[in-house]
């Protein structure tokens, strides 16, 4: 079904609650395994049809903030999500306390179990107004975000589309439009700091109030990081510092010599050849014929995704005013349709958007029709693997976006991939610095980021910039105040993306046939697990960094 064909209608929280305290009850009441299975079937049917609407409302609020129907259901979700999570959570509790479970098991996996347990341990009702005021602020940073209207080149810009200014050929061009960014966040210094420091006292309060020491805890619960904990994640960032920024500074003082500048700054990072960055050609509308030539010719299953996926309009791409920055892959599961939504700018970014979210839905699609919808999705970093691993898997089929200009857009594509890396790292640390003291300032944040620039980062100025030369480049951030502690998900999968990009320049054939072994298990397998499925190496694991280092450096130049 098309998506503009799928209806919506506000999904009735005190009756689907009701409806899950009657599961509940019959799984209590259950005589064998068989009738704790039919349990099951009615909750998947049950939250499918509840977790749709929401989906929809969430993308068509994206679509459009603007929209004060769908900014009302989008504010009705959010109040009422933790509802709904005290029902659900008796029923999964009801569910790892039956006698049955050892037979259920068998059926389902030992991890969806595991999983439970630590999902479990993040809510109970004495939190629910708790986390009802968290979503509260977390919507109100995507409305101020993208409420953006910024008067550049003659225009009125959200911030997605003031990107292709940023890594345009002049450097007054470039420079303008980060200090045209930095002034709009710089104007609402004061709301960003303050719906921040609320958010690390309610998630603070929320943690306590659980049993937790921190809310850093409480995070690695939320992401459900079931096979490695916060020391290895610092072992991790540690081997980034050792392994990777001395070979990203060295990248960086080579890329400063190409451009022609003495001094690398902000607004010349993302800028690597002198006569410009290679931008797709035409017209998003070609960028999507592309994607469609190139997912067609990748593999026999790519070819019946992409077509699905454009038959049945599931993507939203194109940035205009209103829409939600950013860009992301979510589900419809009653339609066993992914949905793709990000903000083309006539950037890099446009290929890499639709590669990297068109690799989430891809996984999606291919494990549809998994008989348990608890084992469809892994944890966010394997998540995170199938979409980066997607963008190098692109790389054969560049010429159809950049024509004779794709082999420097490879080797922008991998400089960026691997620079990402250290900052991603930032993101984190700074992130267990604030969690794990939550009585900072907002002045002390800052000063912390600034901190963290210099150790990441060292190669690279901010002076001279009010916004980012503060300290608050964090602000922009938005999985910071969205989605804590998701970003080194993004780390440890540009590391396994990195080592499929690899394997794929001395054996293509070989690297997709990995990539489908990691991709077909779903979230039957820990991350760790589908690492050794696929047979590439664990982030964690002694020198997997010094590896990609090495080739990066190589490959770059």
């Amino acid at each position: 079904m098309k998506f503009s064909e799928m209806k919506y209608e506000r999904a009735d929280v005190l009756s689907v609650c009701k409806e899950y305290e009657e599961l509940t009850g019959k799984l209590n009441c259950a005589k064998t395994a068989e009738e704790v299975m039919e349990v099951i079937a009615k909750h998947e049917k049950l939250s499918s049809a509840f977790e749709t609407m929401a989906s929809l409302a969430y993308v068509r609020h994206s679509i459009n903030t603007l929209d004060p129907y769908y900014d009302k259901e989008n504010e009705y979700y959010d109040e009422n999500y933790p509802v709904l999570q005290e029902k659900t959570n008796a029923f999964m509790r009801a569910l790892l306390e039956s006698p049955f479970r050892p037979d259920v098991e068998k059926q389902m996996g030992g991890l969806v179990f595991k999983n439970l347990e630590m999902e479990l341990k993040t809510f109970s009702p004495e939190v629910i107004s708790d986390l009802q005021a968290e979503n509260k602020l977390v919507s109100e940073y995507q409305k101020l975000v993208a409420s953006a209207e910024i008067d550049f080149d003659g225009k009125k810009l959200n911030i997605s589309q003031l990107g292709v200014y940023k890594t345009d050929r002049n450097r007054e061009t470039r420079k303008a439009a980060f200090g045209a960014e930095g002034d709009f966040y710089m104007s609402h210094a004061e709301e960003l700091d303050r719906i921040f420091d609320d958010l690390v006292k309610v998630r603070t309060k929320i943690a306590k109030k659980l049993g937790f020491n921190s809310f850093t805890e409480l995070a690695y619960c939320r992401r459900t990081r079931n096979c490695y904990d916060a020391k290895d994640v610092k072992v991790f960032r540690d081997s980034v510092k050792r392994d990777i920024v001395p070979v990203v500074c060295r990248i960086k003082e080579e890329q400063a010599k190409r451009i022609g500048v003495d001094r690398l700054y902000l607004y010349d990072e993302a800028f690597f050849y002198p006569e410009g960055n290679p931008r797709p050609l035409g017209t998003p509308d070609d960028i999507l014929a592309a994607g469609k030539r190139m997912y067609e010719e990748m593999s026999d299953e790519t070819a019946e995704f992409i077509n699905f996926m454009y038959d049945n309009e599931l993507l939203d791409v194109v940035a205009k005013k209103g829409k939600a920055v950013g860009g992301y892959c979510t589900s419809l599961p009653d339609y066993k349709a992914p949905f793709i939504f990000s903000n083309f700018n006539g950037t890099s970014g446009d290929v890499e958007v639709l590669t990297h979210e068109a690799g989430h839905a891809f996984a999606d699609y291919t494990v549809r029709n998994f008989p348990f919808r608890e084992t469809t999705q892994p944890t966010m970093e394997a998540c995170e693997t199938h979409s980066m691993s997607m963008e190098f898997l692109a790389w054969p089929w560049l010429g159809l976006y950049y024509g004779d200009k794709a082999e420097r857009a490879k080797t922008a594509h991998l400089a960026d991939s691997f620079v990402f890396i250290p900052y991603g790292c930032m993101v984190d640390e700074f992130q267990h610095i604030v969690y794990d003291d939550p009585t900072l300032t907002p002045a002390q944040r800052h000063e912390a980021w600034d901190e963290l620039e210099k150790q990441y980062r060292p190669y690279l100025s901010r002076e001279g910039m009010s916004f980012y030369g503060a300290g608050r480049g964090w602000q922009r951030q938005l999985h910071i105040y969205h989605y804590p502690f998701y970003y080194i998900d993004y780390c440890l999968a540009q590391t396994n993306a990195l080592n499929v990009w690899q394997l794929s320049l001395r054996d293509y054939k070989d690297a997709w046939e990995r990539y489908m072994r990691f991709v077909r298990q779903g979230g039957r397998m820990t991350f760790v697990g589908l690492c050794k499925e696929a047979g590439i190496p664990s982030p964690f694991e002694e020198g997997a960094l010094r590896d990609i280092a090495k080739a990066a450096r190589e490959y770059i130049g």
